[in-house]
């Protein structure tokens, strides 16, 4: 499968004017395709000297258990024949669980929580594999629109094996109900593609009493890939 065989409505248009601000950054001109060989060859390899202590899981950064609901989330990521995307590194960021990211741009009337930066980074397996612990996070006003609030999400950085596969997306929780009304959600225009974007609970990576478990599985790239979203 080519590189460039992705099914139309899986990637939002570059200008979508519900979201106001994509009409001060999105190109106005047709984008130029160019030669570059490159874009399939190997990419660099991270160290694994990347990781520090606790990356894998965002809640034992800080001097004392974060406030929320703490859970799990699993997956794998595959390629655009279905093959696993091996060492691969992905990094991952998110607001607390009142819906404040600790950022010195969000001034959100929402609390900080000192024992919770919402960022971690780790590697998948050789099987394509992932699992990270953190809290799960809150929906939070954005000012895009009168009543705009975002439904709660957790940002993913996918660096692939190779130059084609970079991705940068969002994963929601399925059923949300502001779904309807974010705009960066709906500027995908397939719903099936939409969905992707969704992880579904799963007792099997649910931890006791203690977490449950999300399983959220990424495609980089082909017929169902996960969609850029940002």
């Amino acid at each position: 499968m080519r590189f460039d065989a992705i099914e139309a409505g899986t990637y939002p248009s570059l200008i979508y004017p519900p979201y106001k601000s994509t009409a001060k950054r999105g190109p106005t001109q047709a984008p130029v395709r160019l030669s570059a060989p490159i874009a399939t060859g190997q990419l660099a390899r991270f160290s694994p000297a990347l990781l520090r202590p606790n990356d894998l899981d965002l809640t034992a950064h800080g001097a004392g258990a974060p406030l929320g609901e703490k859970i799990v989330v699993a997956g794998r990521v595959l390629d655009e024949d279905g093959k696993p995307v091996r060492n691969s590194l992905v990094e991952v960021w998110q607001c607390n669980a009142a819906g404040r990211y600790w950022h010195k741009k969000d001034q959100h009337n929402a609390p900080l929580d000192p024992n919770f930066f919402g960022f971690g980074k780790f590697f998948t397996g050789d099987d394509g594999s992932y699992r990270f612990v953190t809290i799960k996070p809150g929906p939070y006003p954005w000012g895009n629109h009168d009543k705009a609030w975002r439904p709660a999400h957790i940002h993913f950085s996918l660096f692939g094996n190779v130059h084609a596969q970079r991705l940068v997306t969002q994963m929601y929780w399925a059923g949300d109900p502001l779904f309807d009304h974010d705009p960066i959600f709906q500027s995908i225009p397939d719903a099936g593609a939409r969905e992707r974007l969704a992880c579904r609970l799963d007792m099997d990576l649910t931890v006791g009493d203690q977490m449950l478990g999300y399983r959220w599985d990424i495609v980089l790239r082909g017929r169902d890939a996960t969609p850029f979203n940002v």
